[in-house]
């Protein structure tokens, strides 16, 4: 066979007999025992790729030889990217986050979510091993990526376009994360870091002393809910904890004064705050029985940093920010931010049947002190010959925990294939001891006063409590045909229910008979609420926690599912994948006041992709799909949220309903050598009542981020990806003749628009509001950047570990929020400027002692491009957000066993 032509084509016919989670199981195949996939010559192509998803795979066992470029990107049928373990490794980043931001047409946003093709979190879905994931996080329903640390996953697969063995929910694509099975050989691995910025570490921030175990990410009881109180709360229903029948005047005092004191409300200053450090443990083994393979891993993992941002925040309540901010603060706030993670998996290949077992534990803690000083003109204009009118102070803590059980069997029976998959998980987010202070300086006595009474003068405090539990099952049957129609056939059913449970109370701290004496007002926080002070000056503790939206929520979303698909070999590299996948969902959220939600609705969402190889290294591709977004229970639940990330507060928009998305795709690839390419693409959305984020003003000025269905938006792009090896061995001598220079590059332009009329909607405030003055026809979605670029240069050794890599990122300004309205007024939209960022990233590996050893150097935004967040309009421009972000760096030291 003489014909490359010909001979590129039998081998498509034999790879296109393979659904796409075959084609990833054979990439999975595990690696010899001589060649190591964390060997730097994985990254030659010969690193197999361990992946784990949904849909069956053919049961066929089809041996592909003599291929010259067995790429799994380039073999399934859909567009998908691939982060092996080698490619995490190569940019060093931390957890899964870091590392996607890196593919074409991702960017993370905030506190770890993953924006595809511009297209907000809401658009994205998260799977482990093929099975959802609930989030601790309340004020998303795609959990933040920034939780999974790089050292447990075994690889990341992002597909782009919709095929329906995969959820409906599916906008910008889906994230499968892998964790990693059955290793090859016996191994341990023992890794540190120390890390540090320089707007951060030896530098001042405020913190506060909390509880003995606050170093260790846990709580040791000194932020639990006092056992009255806690009782007080689970009686109180809907009725507020306020003096009358129920509660006298002692008793509100009894309450106050059992709350912890010092310990959660004194800030203290830190003039050198501590380095970041962290330390990971993984190891496993497997051994041989009569009938296959069995093997273990185990992973442990701990991270202690800390990050301080001094911000200007500022809001305005004219439509064109002109004149004097109605509030101005500048803000120190310092995180200390604490995560345990840990992987337990058992594995075992039993002649062509296998089978997983993967528990996950993951902790995030954030333990933030906050301290500001600036005006609000809602409580009076600033006096610029005195000092700032108001200083605020708040000490938080938010604990989010994720536990994840699932089990996976793979089935193999000559043509026959079954796979099966369960898991149970439970996502919770805590945030005790919400501790606010606000001083007012008063001129008369020449210092700052809280009488807990008067404008810009209080107390308060709340508990936040989330649980919840995913239970989810699937099975997925596949079977090959190889007469005359040849192809593979797979038809599945899904089950998924998410039940969350939510609860905010919050407190003021108040006196009825009025205002407290100058001499106490001017005690600090914890002196000011003592013991002494609550019972002589009758300091009582009032439920507030009704006044804005409801205490607490109940929310349930049941998914049943079936789906059907062919892909099936129509001529001579042409083959088509085609299905449809029913949806039937019942989402309610169940407040104990106001309003609820009941949306029940069912979807038949068809998927269609063609792809047709016309030469031996070239292809293109055209998909087209349907699918749904439905609202995030935040979205959905009018309860008020803490964002430590953003600074601000959220609340819910009971009356949302689903988004429809019609998707489309070209794609033309050319796999020019062996994990080499370039591809260019161009991607429509058409997307029918897309949710979006919306500010608006509270009470006293504050502004607010709440949520709106739009009428319509159109999403179009286009993307170019491409991946080239450079061997140095031409330069001469033996120091390049194991050397290459890599080069992956990829720029993704997306434009969107809404459009809308004069049709009524209801606003974040849930005020009806006409949808073209809430939203501005022709503006871009939330979270979408025109243009979004990365590129990697690596210059490695092909023989040992050897690795320096540039990183430069890029992505253009994006819409955070639409802007607020007043009456028949729009303020601008509220934009974020990502901007540039440049990262470098060294590794090395050395012997020491006979153990195989990893130095890693990184330095991170070396450009040093600071955070901005701001409304613009003409020459006026709003900061809500803008703060430095420090150039970091880290040395860490691995040894391998």
């Amino acid at each position: 066979m003489n014909n490359p032509l010909a001979f590129g084509r039998i081998l498509l016919l034999s790879t296109a007999l393979m659904s796409p989670a075959a084609l990833l199981a054979q990439a999975a195949a595990p690696a010899p025992a001589d060649q190591p996939a964390d060997r730097s010559s994985a990254d030659k192509g010969e690193e197999q790729v361990e992946i784990s998803t949904l849909g069956a795979p053919s049961a066929r066992d089809i041996v592909v030889t003599g291929r010259r470029q067995q790429n799994v990107v380039r073999a399934t049928p859909q567009v998908v990217s691939v982060l092996s373990s080698a490619d995490i490794a190569r940019t060093g980043d931390g957890d899964i986050a870091g590392a996607l931001q890196r593919v074409t047409g991702l960017s993370v946003v905030g506190n770890g979510f993953v924006y595809v093709r511009g297209l907000g979190d809401r658009y994205s879905l998260a799977l482990l091993n093929g099975s959802p994931l609930p989030s601790p996080e309340p004020l998303k329903r795609v959990v933040p990526l920034d939780l999974f640390p790089t050292s447990i996953l075994a690889s990341s697969l992002v597909q782009k376009s919709y095929s329906a063995n995969y959820p409906g929910e599916f906008g910008g694509g889906v994230i499968n994360l892998t964790t990693k099975a059955i290793p090859t050989e016996t191994f341990l691995s023992i890794g540190g870091s120390i890390a540090g910025d320089s707007e951060t570490t030896g530098n001042l921030g405020y913190t506060y002393y909390g509880s003995d175990y606050d170093w260790f990410g846990f709580d040791d009881g000194t932020r639990d809910i006092p056992k009255g109180l806690k009782s007080a709360i689970r009686n109180s229903g809907t009725t507020p904890i306020v003096q009358g029948a129920t509660y006298s005047a002692q008793d509100l005092q009894g309450f106050a004064a059992s709350l912890n004191n010092a310990d959660t409300a004194l800030l203290q200053r830190n003039r050198n705050i501590p380095a970041n450090f962290s330390a990971d443990l993984t190891g496993g083994t497997s051994f041989d029985t009569d009938s296959g393979r069995v093997g273990v891993l185990a992973a442990f993992g701990y991270s202690n940093s800390w990050r301080t941002r001094d911000v200007l925040q500022q809001s305005s309540i004219d439509p064109d920010l002109a004149g004097i901010p109605q509030t101005q603060f500048q803000t120190v706030i310092t995180d200390n931010h604490v995560t345990v993670n840990g992987l337990l998996g058992l594995g075992a290949e039993v002649n062509d049947h296998k089978f997983r077992w993967t528990n996950l534990f993951i902790r995030d803690t954030v333990k933030q002190g906050r301290l500001s000083a600036g005006y609000n003109r809602s409580v009076e204009d600033q006096d610029a010959t005195l000092p700032p009118s108001l200083l605020k102070q708040n000490t938080y803590w938010f604990e989010r925990q994720l536990i994840d059980t699932q089990g996976v069997a793979e089935l193999r029976f000559d043509k026959l294939s079954i796979d099966l998959r369960g898991t149970y998980a439970n996502s919770q987010r805590e945030s005790p001891y919400e501790r606010s202070f606000s001083y007012n300086y008063s001129p008369v006595v020449g210092d700052y006063v809280n009488n807990l009474t008067s404008a810009g003068q209080s107390a308060d405090i709340a508990f936040s409590d989330l649980n919840e539990d995913v239970y989810a099952g699937s099975a997925d049957i596949g079977y090959t045909l190889d007469g005359a129609l040849k192809g593979t056939l797979t038809a599945g059913y899904a089950y998924n229910k998410t039940k969350r449970s939510s609860e905010r109370y919050q407190f003021q701290f108040f006196r009825p008979t009025g205002a407290l004496n100058q001499g106490v007002a001017q005690e600090r926080p914890d002196f000011l609420l003592s013991d002494y002070n609550i019972y002589t000056y009758n300091i009582q503790l009032r439920d507030v926690s009704g006044a804005e939206g409801s205490r607490a929520y109940d929310a349930d979303l049941v998914i049943h599912a079936g789906y059907g698909q062919a892909e099936i070999e129509l001529g001579d590299g042409l083959r088509i994948q085609g299905g449809v996948r029913y949806e039937d969902a019942k989402q309610t959220v169940t407040p104990d006041a106001g309003s609820g939600t009941n949306i029940s609705k069912s979807y038949f969402l068809p998927a269609l992709t063609l792809t047709y190889n016309f030469n031996d290294d070239m292809q293109v591709r055209i998909a087209g799909s349907k699918t749904v977004a439905r609202p995030q229970f935040r979205e959905l639940a009018r309860q008020i949220y803490q964002d430590f990330e953003s600074d601000r507060q959220f609340t819910g928009n009971p009356f949302l309903t689903d988004s429809k998305l019609t998707n489309a795709e070209a794609r033309w690839e050319w796999y020019f050598d062996r994990n080499q390419r370039l591809s260019l693409a161009g991607f429509y959305k058409k997307i029918d009542n897309p949710i979006e984020a919306s500010a608006f003003f509270a009470g006293g000025g504050v502004l607010r981020t709440g949520f709106a269905n739009a009428p319509e938006a159109q999403l179009y792009g286009a993307e170019i990806e491409a991946e080239k090896h450079f061997p140095l061995d031409g330069l001469g001598g033996e120091f390049f003749a194991s050397k290459r220079l890599v080069m992956i590059a990829n720029y993704t332009w997306t434009k969107s628009k809404l459009k809308v009329d004069d049709s009524i909607v209801i606003g974040p405030d849930l005020s009806p509001v006409a949808a073209n003055t809430l939203f501005r026809d022709g503006a871009p979605l939330t979270g979408q950047s025109d243009h979004i670029a990365n590129l990697q240069l690596s210059f490695e050794d092909t023989e040992r570990l050897s690795q320096i890599t540039m990183l430069l990122n890029y992505a253009s300004d994006r819409v955070t929020n639409r802007g607020p309205i007043q009456g028949t007024l729009r303020q601008p939209d509220i934009v974020e400027k990502p901007g540039f960022r440049l990262d470098l990233v060294g590794r090395q590996g050395f012997k020491l002692l006979g153990t195989d050893m990893e130095l890693k150097l990184e330095a991170r935004n070396l450009t040093g491009t600071p955070y901005k967040e701001f409304q613009k309009t003409g020459s006026n421009t709003i900061y809500l957000n803008r703060y430095k972000v420090g150039r970091s760096f880290s040395l860490g030291l691995t040894a391998n066993f």
